[in-house]
């Protein structure tokens, strides 16, 4: 019986997982995403062309591998039936090897409302929503009221869809939000609505299963699954940088809630990370840079975001954060991602300890939010050259080996691969003797 590998995000997301999963489909024969929904933004580039998956896995583009949306992922059927045919426009069926959980919960038009409510309500204390209705959804699973991808296909989904909705359209009355004049994708809500009920014969397109049974078979015939993360750990319900998180697991525990395995099925852990740091949205990040150096990391590494378009913030990679991400996620391999975006730096620093109330320490605090931390950091010596036709670990320069090897022993985990380019062709991979 084959284990399941896992590929997660290891800081606050946008770090190059799904070019990553597209570089290593070959080696799988099942690509499965186990959690989050449209707000995640996997940008892949190969021939020239970007592609961008939201919902979809990014083992897509590998016709003869199946790809699965798992149990714990959420659909919005409108922005799902707009991915598949920006597919189709570029070649790509879909329908021919893409699976859908049964149990996956859909994302109603209301729950878009309600989250621009929310949003709304908190005023200054937002949280950065990508406004996709990702924490409605996943509210509603949690409160039991929730409808499924299995629903749409009873008698009586529509009596359903519009108990809740009816629901939501009270909650919206009562936090004072301006449903007259919300829109979705320019649309009022009635005519959105109209486009995501007719979406949802797309999704009937494709075959619908019980997804747990169909991964623990794989396994017992010994196929390879490659399960494919959302945003990463620092955005984890649970252990993120709460309440500026999402509203899902995404760390490799959400794997076996998300899929439907056991743990002792779980196999290879491959985290993903920056070679700096970046986020979307509000919340703390110890290390940004408010400074021209900050700016120059925005704009050579074009760190806007996949799904939202917002500049994200930049700053130093976070040792601290990325040795408790390893930790909770139980990383057995590293891929480090855009060291190219630095490389006409004379100089890059790397925070290793945090300074807390004049107290030093490597621990995320609970307070993560509320205190003060000063970042304290090793400052190493840029590579000053172009990364681009190296193909060969032990051919990239010494200095960049350097801060690598820092990385690899300040968190304890060995690095696999590194990522030099957008481009698929252009990761490195480490051979285990250097």
């Amino acid at each position: 019986m084959t284990k399941v590998d896992v590929l997660l995000g290891l800081q606050w997301g946008d770090e190059g997982k799904g070019k990553i999963v597209d570089v290593l489909t070959p080696n799988y024969d099942v690509i499965a995403r186990f959690q989050g929904g449209p707000n995640a933004g996997h940008t892949l580039e190969f021939g020239g062309t970007k592609h961008v998956l939201h919902i979809i896995p990014s083992g897509i583009f590998h016709p003869d591998k199946i790809n699965l949306i798992g149990n714990g992922v959420i659909i919005e059927p409108r922005i799902f039936e707009q991915e598949v045919q920006a597919l189709t426009a570029k070649g790509v069926d879909a329908t021919k090897n893409l699976y859908i959980s049964k149990k996956a919960h859909l994302i109603l038009p209301t729950h878009r409302l309600l989250d621009a409510a929310n949003e709304q309500a908190k005023g200054n204390a937002r949280i950065g929503s990508t406004l996709k209705g990702i924490g409605p959804t996943y509210t509603d699973k949690i409160a039991r009221c929730g409808l499924r991808v299995g629903d749409i296909l009873e008698f009586d989904f529509r009596e359903r869809y519009e108990m809740l909705k009816a629901q939501h359209l009270r909650t919206a009355q009562t936090l004072n939000f301006d449903i007259s004049n919300f829109r979705l994708d320019g649309l009022t809500l009635d005519q959105y609505e109209e486009a995501w009920l007719a979406s949802l014969a797309t999704l009937k397109q494709f075959r619908l299963i019980g997804s747990e049974y169909f991964v623990n078979q794989c396994l017992r015939e010994g196929k390879r699954v490659l399960a494919e993360g959302a945003q990463a750990a620092m955005l984890d319900i649970d252990f993120g940088s709460y309440p500026f998180v999402t509203s899902s697991s995404t760390v490799t525990a959400g794997v076996c809630s998300g899929l439907g395995i056991p743990p002792s099925a779980v196999g290879r852990v491959i985290g993903i990370a920056k070679a700096y740091c970046t986020r979307v949205g509000a919340g703390p990040f110890p290390t940004e840079l408010f400074d021209q150096t900050g700016n120059r990391l925005c704009e050579l590494g074009h760190e806007y975001g996949s799904t939202t378009g917002r500049p994200r913030r930049c700053g130093w990679i976070d040792i601290p954060a990325l040795r408790y991400a390893c930790m909770l996620d139980g990383v057995t391999d590293l891929v480090i991602t855009k060291p190219d975006v630095m490389n006409d730096f004379e100089t890059i620093s790397m925070c290793t300890t945090y300074e807390i109330g004049g107290q030093q320490t490597d621990e995320i605090p609970f307070e993560y939010n509320a205190v003060h931390i000063d970042p304290h950091y090793e400052v190493y010596p840029g590579w000053c050259q172009s990364l681009a036709g190296i193909a060969n670990y032990a051919n990239l320069p010494e200095n960049l080996r350097h801060y690598l090897g820092a990385i690899e022993h300040l968190t304890g985990v060995n690095i696999m691969a590194v990522s030099v380019s957008p481009d698929r062709k252009d990761v490195i991979f480490k051979p285990n003797n250097q």
